[in-house]
């Protein structure tokens, strides 16, 4: 359910009265990317570090998912392709435990691998569901709005379970990455809403809670790990649950 135009008294909670629509970010917001991805990379990953403990593999990860988002940035500006960024970060994980992917078939293989691997761990968290029911149940149109391509993004939400989303707007929709107000207007020019009455969630601070709050709408930090908030003024959940009165 992706139209109407209902409100969000009755079901948001408080302070979110003037609410008619929601959108969210995807990765680490809506879909357990973070598992996917740590999970994946120890499947590809194990017969080139035999004998890694736990604590290796959780730095391993660790540099994947988040100390190597540099290549990241540098696939939003366009100076990557998608693989090209997911090799770099892969390369670099590897590099510090000593291995050194070969250029070529391994390199392709690895890739290949751990794309296929990712899909398959791909889901929701589990308080996803009961928002989006309770939105559904009130006529709350909602959408997403992501940091990567429209389709790519889509099977990923298919694969988690998540197909109810219809409105879903890429950085190949409009051209840009958030923070850009574009890409969140765009948003909620699908929805059919205004920027002051949608709500924004998303679990980067910076990119998601500040950059929707500039364009206008209601930025939400979805802030699961309980991060330090220091010089942060803005709206801050830990769980999407409590979005909802």
């Amino acid at each position: 359910m992706n139209g109407g135009s209902g409100s969000g008294s009755g079901i948001l909670a408080a302070g979110l009265d003037g609410i008619r629509g929601v959108l969210f970010d995807i990765d680490d917001t809506l879909v357990d990317l973070e598992f996917a991805m740590t999970t994946a990379l120890r499947d590809v990953s194990e017969h080139l570090l035999p004998g890694l403990d736990e604590a290796g593999w959780e730095r391993f990860g660790r540099i994947f998912t988040r100390e190597t988002t540099h290549f990241y940035d540098r696939y939003l500006a366009g100076e990557l392709s998608f693989n090209e960024q997911r090799l770099l970060r892969g390369r670099a994980a590897l590099g510090h435990f000593g291995v050194e992917l070969e250029e070529g078939e391994q390199a392709h293989h690895w890739v290949s691998s751990y794309a296929s691997r990712q899909h398959s761990y791909v889901r929701a968290f589990d308080d996803v569901a009961p928002l989006l029911d309770a939105l559904d149940a009130a006529g709350v149109p909602y959408g997403a709005v992501s940091n990567n391509v429209h389709d790519y993004q889509r099977v990923k939400l298919d694969a988690a379970g998540l197909g109810r989303i219809g409105v879903l707007v890429g950085t190949d929709t409009v051209g840009v990455p958030k923070p850009d107000p574009a890409i969140f207007l765009e948003g909620v020019r699908r929805l059919g809403t205004g920027a002051g009455e949608t709500l924004y969630v998303g679990d980067n601070r910076l990119l998601d809670a500040e950059g929707s709050t500039a364009a206008g709408l209601l930025g939400v930090w979805l802030n699961r790990g309980g991060e330090p908030a220091a010089g942060f003024s803005g709206r801050e959940v830990g769980s999407l649950l409590e979005l909802l009165a």
